[in-house]
């Protein structure tokens, strides 16, 4: 059977970081080819040709598709599935689509797109990633200018002109998988962490809320998430109705400001963990679970030996969701676990590394 493309999905308001947040993921795509779809509208259409620019493998001019009838969800039949059976109709397929979106209605029935026959059974929703102004929110804004971006939804006229902004954004964080809290470069760091408890308590069970500014997000953090949304809409409904007639769903593209701090540091890390040969997969796996639990692991990644087995184990984790699965033999190299641990940075190395050595030790 033949394995789905995954897409990701990325919402926010106008101003939150979204294009910067892509074009950081393309310069760093460390080999993925990637499509991009933006949902443009009126005037505010520029994006396109700021990442048109990327002109490598990773994404080239024809990777890139711009959807100019405005809100996705009222034009799915006649823009947005079109755009997708031609990408999906290519010989060189992608490996990951990224869908840029509106903020200023919802990506619910963006989601809702991907059941479409002829789509489904060729690409699922890798994840909805909502991008966040952490300095507008945390001053009760929710957008870097709320008068730009009323400009903006007066553009669209199936959109209700009306709808708090509040409201807008507590569905975007309803759909959200993932919640990047941008540009924490300009808050103090007992600020971040409020808005990350409040977002935390604000959003489902199983959603991570990282933080970071001028959206520099690893790759492996951002795509492999695994979700396949589509098939979980009652989970992530519209708390809000935004649109006149459709469920909802608009348009946004903002310009970053390069801000005075632009932080250089890396606020992620990861590292290398080599253990010996398991015994009991299950069980390791369980508790490995509970150890990325413990220690807000975001991604943990690689291939574990299991005693009395000729192929290795791969493990990939995305929070405290573990999935293992045998791929091929150990060969000729030394039969040993080796496992990725990605997180913000401030990760506990020797504490996480003790604890897998001794769950390894006991399963």
């Amino acid at each position: 059977m033949v394995s789905k493309i995954p897409a990701t999905i990325i919402t926010g308001f106008l101003g939150a970081g979204k294009t910067t947040l892509i074009r950081h993921m393309l310069q760093n795509a460390q080999g993925r080819r990637i499509a991009l779809i933006i949902n443009e509208f009126g005037d505010l259409g520029v994006d396109g040709d700021i990442l048109k620019g990327c002109g490598d493998e990773t994404c080239r001019e024809e990777d890139v598709m711009e959807l100019s009838n405005g809100c996705i969800c009222c034009t799915v039949a006649d823009d947005f599935i079109p755009t997708m059976e031609k990408l999906l109709a290519r010989e060189d397929k992608p490996d990951h689509i990224v869908i840029e979106t509106s903020g200023l209605a919802l990506p619910q029935p963006l989601v809702r797109a991907f059941n479409w026959p002829g789509i489904s059974t060729k690409v699922t929703v890798d994840g909805v990633v909502t991008v966040v102004d952490g300095k507008a929110v945390t001053e009760g804004r929710f957008a870097h200018s709320v008068a730009a971006v009323d400009a903006q939804r007066q553009l669209d006229e199936n959109l209700d002109h009306e709808t708090p902004l509040s409201e807008l954004f507590e569905d975007q964080i309803a759909c959200a998988d993932m919640i990047v809290v941008n540009k924490t470069d300009l808050l103090e760091e007992a600020e971040a962490q409020a808005l990350v408890n409040t977002l935390n308590g604000s959003s489902r069970a199983g959603v991570q809320v990282v933080t970071t500014s001028m959206g520099k997000l690893p790759v492996d953090v951002l795509l492999g998430q695994g979700i396949g949304a589509e098939g979980d809409l009652e989970a992530r409904h519209e708390l809000h109705h935004h649109h006149h007639e459709h469920d909802d769903d608009h348009d946004d593209h903002d310009h970053d400001h390069d801000h005075h701090h632009d932080h250089d540091h890396d606020a992620f890390e990861s590292f290398v963990v080599t253990l010996g040969e398991i015994t009991d997969p299950k069980a390791f796996s369980d508790q490995v679970s509970a150890i990325i639990g413990a220690h807000d692991i975001l991604r943990l990644k690689g291939f574990a030996a299991v005693s009395g087995k000729p192929m290795r184990l791969t493990l990939q984790a995305v929070g405290p969701r573990v999935e293992t699965y045998f791929d091929q033999p150990f060969g000729d190299g030394a039969r040993a676990t080796r496992l990725v641990v990605i997180g913000q940075a401030g990760l506990d190395h020797a504490a996480i590394e003790a604890a897998l050595r001794s769950c390894a030790a006991l399963h």
